[in-house]
């Protein structure tokens, strides 16, 4: 590899891991050593007496930490929570590494929370190196290691569990870390953090690290009211500086800003990024974009001063790398192939990268381009080192399910130099693709947006293909904070003097928007906290329903709510004083032109309503006509785009839910489809031919002899029978006509109807009512924020009480309120509630209907499996081809019998006003059931062929459903049915968990 090149062209000074800069010595070597001195002296206890502990743990450190690291290490030794804002890889884990030193100091113990069982292996290898495997336990559900050890490091749901089961883990815990706090914004996962906020025990410190966020404060603040005293810190500096480029298809990496601005923005303040500051987008790129809307390109002309053509010399478009065009071949101004990106950042020494695709089928793809462009970017002895890597992670695999993971083709792209990494690769070999990437073994990596949350890849430069990607329902642009989170990887501390974050040239791309992407701070970080059932009964059954409530109206979602109303409150009174504004314009000297308005707003109002009446009741008439319409029909169509007489081919009732589509033969012979919206009218039935059965549609002589076999049978129709349906409806109801004319009978005897000045009086009118409208609005929103985490709840407790799962106590006169007001009826918890407080699935309450209605009695280990997969499971996507195949038998009627719980369970929650319960995937089940009963892997993948499943996909959902059996077990109860489902469930585990689903360590 040539040497690295700095911002000036020169050659990089070559870094070891962050050195002490504190040691007045300039050769890296010197301040290397002198900062292992001082961390073997605090080793051998030959520290001075009485210094802190934060001076014993810089002192092992063989870094200096940076002011924003020793401000929240102080925060913490002085008896504060912290929450730490920093940007990715400014080295805020630092703080939970310090808090986990002063729990160990203190004889406390400490956890150490991530949101993934990824993140927490990866943390729990790095604390048993510093601290002994002795002394660090890993809780992840599946995986429990030294889980009575002082640290522990475990996933924010195990902590969540063990808090509402009351473990007697908690007992001496002193610190808890919080590593990627900004979680609690995920839709699904997020209000796990806020439950263990509001529930652990107060003197428990919290050591929240967050990327950064915009609203930082907001969070701190919230911490401090409901933990007591939290210093927020944070830090906008990025410790390696990143700088912003576009790289196009012909004039390769060009700078995104002009001269030096980039660098501002990659270490400045969020005052910097949003204000006038914000630095001038390079020319080039404009001209470019502006060239590229015209429909061509000026060339030849030289790159503006403080902007660049290239890095490193070579066009992308024809890489060393890789084969390409003659020497004078021009290529055009397109998106360059992955291939060409890779061997160009290579020519460039920007590797190792990482391009997010945010795309599963785009990632794996991408590697095959670059194989089968030749390109190959390691040494032959990096290969000898990347093979042996590979063989000794996969030395248990066998080979047969070797072959159906694509474990050579894999191998292959490895020893290239390149990778992929998403959700679908097998959890082993994203373990190996991490760590021969950490090794710079592995130059470049395509991954989906899911590698930006935690994993430790950083690169020298992140790539992004498109600035578009799909959020579950439809394409959407990125936000400038999920820019700042993708880009935060490039820049390897210690190693890189600068990251460098790419974006590729698309058509149509806006160099402006591109800017406002990289240069603004924005994330905020927004509440997804709910109450749900399970923990509505573990709340009632440990503190009583009173009690929860007011637990529930200190959480984050309700702190954000409360604040919003401020501002909504105080837009309402703004409005309301423009409302008398409007009112007072509006005023006629004849009369209340108030009254006279809301006339004319009626009228108006009706003869809408009575036209879409009309549409209503004509949709009505044609569904009707096409429903009735057989095969032979001799039909007229009496308006819209199919007008005209065609003969019904195919009736088409089982079109769908939008009623029948009939494919007819039209009288210009041609082969057609009727929908609802291609008909004006019903359609009449003027008379029948004969269709012959083997009627062959694109045979144009059977066509033209069917036509005219119609044109005779409507010559010899009854001609009264053609001029049926020919009446026109007024499309209004005759009362409804006439309270349209009454009301207009009074609209003209009003007195503001002679005004002279009345139409400006309406315009003003119309003001105020459209105002009056959206004000009252805003009063209901405000309404409806204030204690609305809590009404929530009430409802959730109001249809447990209806299910059963919870019991009413009455109150007595003592428990009213002071003022006299009835207190919140209290209620228990029944046995029934105390199943469903052990289930923690995000079908929470219907994996409860389930136990209580004994759908899984009388199935054995694959059938619950296959029951439980069906509680868990969701489809990448809603159609899915014909539709999967189902279990038959027991099992079969069991998963009907779950989707009727749901469908009930469905309407009570609609009913109570609630979000109601996604409804159960039947499509994992057969393959599950399956894979329970001994399947090979090859074997189950086919059977899940519908269903886009990689090898990694199967894993994860096999893990997911192992854990909801774990629960079910639990839950099952204590009579010969539950236990006859608790033997049922564990059995089911023990089939799921074999094979690749064994030796797959993380999800």
């Amino acid at each position: 590899m040539p040497s690295r090149r700095n911002r000036r062209g020169g050659a990089a000074p070559e870094r070891g891991p962050d050195l002490d800069p504190e040691v007045d010595v300039v050769d890296p070597a010197a301040r290397f050593a002198a900062a292992r001195a001082r961390a073997q002296a605090a080793k051998e206890g030959r520290l001075a007496e009485g210094v802190t502990e934060l001076e014993r743990f810089r002192a092992s450190l063989p870094f200096r930490l940076d002011d924003f690291q020793v401000r929240a290490c102080r925060a913490l030794e002085e008896g504060r929570g912290v929450l730490v804002a920093a940007p990715t890889g400014a080295g805020k884990t630092v703080v939970g590494e310090f808090a986990v030193h002063l729990a160990l100091a203190r004889g406390r113990k400490a956890f150490y929370t991530a949101p993934i069982k990824a993140l927490s292996n990866q943390k729990h290898a790095e604390l048993v190196e510093r601290h002994g495997a002795d002394r660090v336990g890993l809780l992840t559900g599946d995986v429990v290691v030294n889980g009575d050890a002082p640290v522990v490091v475990m996933t924010t749901e195990v902590l969540r569990n063990m808090l509402y089961a009351g473990s007697p883990a908690l007992a001496g815990l002193g610190y808890v870390v919080m590593d990627e706090v900004h979680y609690l914004a995920d839709r699904f996962r997020g209000p796990v953090w806020e439950e263990v906020i509001l529930h652990l025990p107060q003197d428990v410190r919290i050591a929240s690290l967050s990327a950064t966020v915009s609203n930082a404060e907001e969070f701190g603040a919230w911490l401090d009211t409901v933990r007591g005293g939290t210093e927020v810190v944070v830090s906008e500096v990025r410790p390696v500086p990143l700088w912003q480029h576009v790289l196009t298809g012909r004039d390769g990496l060009v700078d995104l800003f002009v001269g030096e601005a980039d660098q501002a923005v990659a270490g400045g303040s969020v005052e910097q990024a949003d204000g006038d500051a914000r630095p001038q987008v390079n020319p080039e790129l404009t001209a470019l974009a502006r060239d590229e809307q015209r429909g061509g390109r000026t060339t030849g002309s030289p790159p503006p001063r403080g902007g660049r053509r290239r890095r490193g010399g070579y066009p992308p478009h024809r890489p060393k790398h890789a084969g390409g065009g003659g020497a004078d071949a021009r290529p055009s101004q397109r998106p360059p192939s992955r291939a060409h990106v890779v061997a160009a950042l290579d020519d460039a020494d920007l590797l190792p990268a990482i391009t997010f695709v945010f795309s599963r089928n785009g990632c794996d793809a991408a590697v095959r381009q670059c194989m089968a462009a030749g390109l190959r970017l390691t040494t032959p002895e990096d290969r000898l080192e990347i093979r042996a890597v590979v063989e000794a992670a996969c030395a248990d695999i066998p080979d047969t399910d070797l072959a159906v993971l694509g474990y050579w083709e894999w191998l292959e792209g490895l020893q290239r130099g390149v990778a992929a990494h998403h959700a679908g690769l097998l959890p082993r070999f994203k373990e190996v693709v991490e760590e021969l990437f950490s090794r710079g073994l592995v130059k470049a990596v395509f991954a989906t947006e899911t590698l930006a949350l935690g994993i430790n890849m950083p690169a020298r430069s992140v790539v992004l293909e498109k600035l578009v990607k799909y959020d579950g329902e439809k394409h959407a642009d990125i936000t400038p904070g999920e820019y700042t989170q993708l880009t935060g990887r490039a820049g390897r501390r210690g190693i890189d003097v600068e990251g460098h974050a790419v974006v590729l040239w698309q058509p149509g791309i806006d160099p402006e928007h591109v800017a406002g992407l990289a240069s603004r701070r924005l994330y905020p970080l927004r509440s997804r906290f709910r109450p749900t059932s399970n923990m509505a009964v573990n709340l009632v059954g440990g503190v009583g329903r009173g009690r929860a409530r007011e637990i529930l109206e200190t959480s984050f979602a309700q702190f954000q709510a409360d604040r919003a109303v401020v501002g909504l409150a105080r837009r309402a009174r703004t409005q309301e004083e423009a409302l008398d504004g409007y009112a007072e314009a509006m005023a006629c000297h004849l009369g209340d032109f108030a009254e006279y308005a809301a006339l004319r707003r009626r009228i108006s109002e009706l003869e809408k309503e009575g036209s879409r009446e009309a549409t209503r009741r004509r949709r009505a008439e044609v569904l009707s006509s096409l429903e009735g319409l057989q095969v032979g029909d001799v039909v007229r169509v009496p308006g819209g785009r199919r007008a005209g007489t065609a003969v019904v081919l195919d009736p088409g009732a089982d079109a769908g839910l939008e009623g029948p589509r009939p494919t007819v033969l039209t009288e210009d012979r041609e082969v057609r489809r009727l929908q609802l919206q291609d008909v004006a009218g019903a359609v009449e039935v003027l008379a029948r031919v004969r269709v012959r059965r083997d009627f062959n549609a694109r045979d144009a002589g059977a066509r033209r002899d069917l036509a005219g076999a119609a044109r005779a049978a409507l010559a010899e129709a009854d001609p009264p029978a053609r001029q049926r349906g020919r009446r026109r409806d007024d499309g209004r109801g005759g009362d409804a006509v006439e309270t349209v004319e009454a009301l207009r009978r009074e609209l003209r005897r009003h007195p503001c109807h002679g005004c002279p000045d009345r139409e400006q009086h309406a315009r003003w009118a119309e003001r105020w009512s459209r105002l009056r409208q959206e004000t009252d609005g805003l009063v209901q929103r405000i309404e409806g924020r204030t204690s609305g985490i809590a009404r929530v709840f009430d409802k959730v407790c109001d249809l447990l009480l209806e299910l059963g799962y919870l019991a009413p106590v009455p109150v007595d006169e003592a428990a009213a309120e002071p003022d006299g007001r009835r207190a919140v009826d209290e209620v228990a918890v029944t046995p029934a509630g105390r199943r469903l407080g052990r289930v923690y699935a995000e079908k929470d309450l219907l994996v409860a209907q389930c136990l209580r209605e004994d759908v899984l009695a009388g199935l054995d280990g694959p059938g619950v499996a296959a029951v439980a997969s069906a509680l868990v499971f969701e489809a990448r996507r809603e159609e899915v081809g014909t539709g999967p195949r189902t279990p038959s038998g027991v099992v079969g009627e069991a998963l009907r019998a779950v989707v009727g719980l749901w469908s009930d369970l469905e309407e009570r929650e609609r009913a109570h006003g609630l979000t109601p319960t996604s409804a159960p995937d039947v499509g994992l089940a057969l393959p599950m059931q399956r894979w329970a009963r001994g399947a090979s892997l090859q074997e189950v993948l086919d059977e899940a062929a519908g269903l886009e499943l990689g090898a990694g996909d199967f894993v994860r959902w096999c893990k997911q459903t192992v854990d909801l059996l774990d629960q079910l077990a639990g839950a099952a109860g204590d009579d010969p049915r539950g236990r006859e489902v608790r033997a049922a469930a564990l059995d089911a585990v023990d089939r799921v968990r074999r094979g690749v689903v064994a030796y797959s360590v993380v999800t």
